[in-house]
């Protein structure tokens, strides 16, 4: 079938890969077919489709990941094609197999290319043979903790664990000396074995000071594959990558062929067809590593795109249908460069952890020229914990490095989320950052700046305070009378007879309280902004009211504003019981103490899983377990207590 022939495509995935491979299905004319979960029945990319079909469930493993129930919904919508995304199926071989028995095109590769690089431990070894450099470690069947402890001692720590048969930060854990391993281990395969059903891990050494540097390759079915550049990955944090750019800083002619070159001849050496990716780690000396093949489309190709100018989906569904690649490898482009940063529900406040909950606030940067945002939410959607946490990316680019850099910068400054916590600030900081802007990159930037940019809470400025109160005061609605409605008692300003017009608002914000004052009368006001004027110079603030809630930009982030009772607050402190409280919605994977036993302070006490990673929940301080409230298994809301302490 030709692309010509082609006329539906259903996309086996979510968020925001979902939508935008439906957006270029749509430019080239086809049919897209949603899937969902029962979570996600309302979801932005169920919205954005022409068809949408229930898989049931609501974790993965009951919808996005049950293989005959995606098939079934191609059958049931008419859909010709299946694309996969990422994550999810996109690296399962038995799903590409599935997809073809059933008479479909998959937009993907071919089921033995993702076998041959679907495990990390077949795919080194495969390198190894074919002549690539391999940084030291192991990638053998035996799966044992004594086997790994001999490997690391022959290694030397530190050493990095890895999942052989995933990816996105999901299994990998850094183990400093033998007396972490066998805890990092089982909690890597535990890990691993959720996110991808397979617990199989490797171990390599874990290299200091590395860049992480990627070569996009793109292959068709009549012989012929090009590398579309590279893309420098190096910022990243729990090994997830946070900002992506193109062209690599720094990165020389001869070392962008060598590397490119490199990766072609693994893709040729396993069949490839389609879109894949070759990542390595590029150390100070130019030398470089394979690392891992990706068999897919990867989160940060919009970069690629950007610098290029090619649409990557677009290449997808012609390859698939049997085109061949429409350039040689001297006509791909390279002009100027792109940054891309990802956006997570997420506290970075609090080592990262996943946030849940309603988007109250939801404002994208405005379009424009070398501005791009890739999404999947709307203001108003449900952020769950069963999936990963990216709400999007924002993409700038620019005739240059600077150039996208500032225009980054300008989108995240428009950007607004309330009712979560999101990264949003933590993204601007690094982009703002010095290091960041002489591109001074490697995969340890994020702790070695975290002083930058993880800065500790600060208390809150009168001046934000006199905003805060001036923006509720223009966001209150009169109560008018029916039988009056020009009655000075329906007034907002304060107006008190014979006396100065004043308003007094009792404020709460990041935990802090203040009453607040106000007796000038109230500033030009405009639809959710607050115009500040001081020495001569107007400020715009964006002030929007939600509710009895109000989200104002102040000096780089978005703060939520409430009202508060100061009466009540006075004769309402107490002392909460001690305790452990679930940080997040999630599922309880494994309690590790029981009623009456001794801990210490920093003792992991409950493994909780969101988000489809495992975070250790450990005791606040010395204490006692009195009591347990929960069970393995148990879903659990944020806030929950969980363990009480005595």
């Amino acid at each position: 079938m030709s692309a010509r022939q082609l006329n539906s495509v259903l996309v086996a995935n979510r968020g925001e890969i979902a939508c935008r491979v439906m957006r270029t299905a749509k430019d080239l004319g086809l049919t897209t077919v949603a899937v969902h979960s029962a979570t996600d029945r309302d979801a932005r990319h169920c919205r954005e489709a022409d068809l949408c079909v229930d898989l049931g469930g609501s974790k993965a493993a009951d919808s996005y990941l049950k293989i005959d129930k995606i098939i079934a919904a191609a059958h049931a919508s008419g859909a010709q094609a299946i694309h996969p995304g990422y994550g999810f199926l996109s690296e399962n071989a038995g799903f590409a197999r599935a997809v073809e028995a059933a008479g479909l095109i998959f937009l993907g590769p071919p089921a033995s290319a993702i076998e041959a690089m679907g495990s990390k431990s077949a795919a080194k070894a495969l390198m190894e043979r074919a002549g690539v450099p391999l940084v030291p470690g192991y990638h053998a069947e035996a799966q044992d903790l004594e086997t790994f402890r001999l490997a690391s001692e022959r290694i030397g720590y530190p050493v990095l664990l890895k999942a052989t048969a995933g990816g996105g930060g999901k299994g990998m854990k850094v183990v400093e000396d033998v007396t972490q391993l066998a805890e990092a281990l089982a909690s890597a395969q535990r890990e691993a074995l959720s996110s991808f059903g397979d617990a199989r891990m490797l171990v390599e050494k874990y290299v200091l000071k590395p860049r992480h540097v990627e070569i996009q390759v793109f292959a068709d079915q009549h012989g012929h594959c090009l590398y579309l550049n590279e893309r420098d990955c190096s910022i990243q944090r729990r090994h997830q990558k946070v900002v992506e750019e193109a062209p690599a800083p720094g990165l020389s002619t001869a070392q962008r062929r060598a590397m490119g070159e490199s990766a072609v001849r693994a893709a040729q050496a396993i069949g490839y067809v389609g879109a894949g990716t070759v990542e390595f780690l590029l150390d100070a000396r130019g030398d470089f590593f394979f690392m891992e093949m990706n068999t897919r489309l990867q989160v940060e190709h919009p970069v690629t795109e950007a610098i290029t100018g090619l649409d990557l989906v677009a290449w997808q569904i012609r390859v698939a249908c049997g085109e061949p690649l429409p350039i040689t490898q001297a006509q791909v482009p390279l002009r100027g460069h792109a940054i891309e940063v990802r956006l997570y529900a997420e506290d970075p406040s609090n080592d990262f952890l996943p946030q849940t909950g309603r988007l109250r606030v939801y404002r994208e940067s405005a379009a424009g020229t070398g501005r791009r945002v890739d999404s999947g939410v709307s203001e108003g959607d449900e952020v769950s914990p069963f999936y990963d946490p990216m709400l999007g990316k924002l993409i700038a680019w620019g005739d240059d490095r600077e150039q996208a850099r500032l225009r980054l910068l300008a989108m995240l400054d428009e950007f607004a989320i309330g009712g979560l916590k999101t990264n949003l600030s933590f993204l601007r900081r690094i982009i703002a950052h010095p290091a960041f802007a002489a591109a001074e990159l490697d995969t340890d930037f994020i702790p070695r700046y975290q002083e930058d940019l993880l800065p500790p809470p600060h208390e809150l400025p009168a001046a934000f305070w006199t905003a805060a109160a001036e923006a509720y005061r223009q966001s209150l609605t009169p109560d008018v009378r029916d039988d009056d409605p020009n009655s000075p008692w329906a007034l907002s300003s304060g107006l008190r007879c014979g006396l100065p017009a004043q308003t007094l608002l009792a404020l709460e914000a990041n935990g802090e309280r203040q009453i607040v004052t106000l007796t000038t009368p109230s500033t030009d006001t405009r639809p959710e902004q607050l115009i500040l004027e001081k020495d001569g110079v107007q400020r715009r603030h964006l002030a929007i009211r939600r509710e009895d809630t109000l989200y104002l930009y102040w000096e780089g982030e978005l703060h939520r504003v409430t009202r508060f009772d100061p009466v009540i607050a006075a004769g309402s402190g107490h002392d909460s019981q001690g305790g452990l409280s679930a940080p997040m919605n999630g599922s309880v994977v494994r309690i590790l103490v029981t009623p009456g036993q001794t801990v210490a302070a920093g003792a992991a006490l409950v493994v909780l899983e969101a988000m489809k990673m495992e975070h250790s929940l450990r005791a606040p301080r010395d204490g006692v377990v009195k009591s347990l409230f929960c069970q393995d298994g148990d879903m659990v809301k944020e806030g929950s207590v969980l363990v009480a302490l005595e």
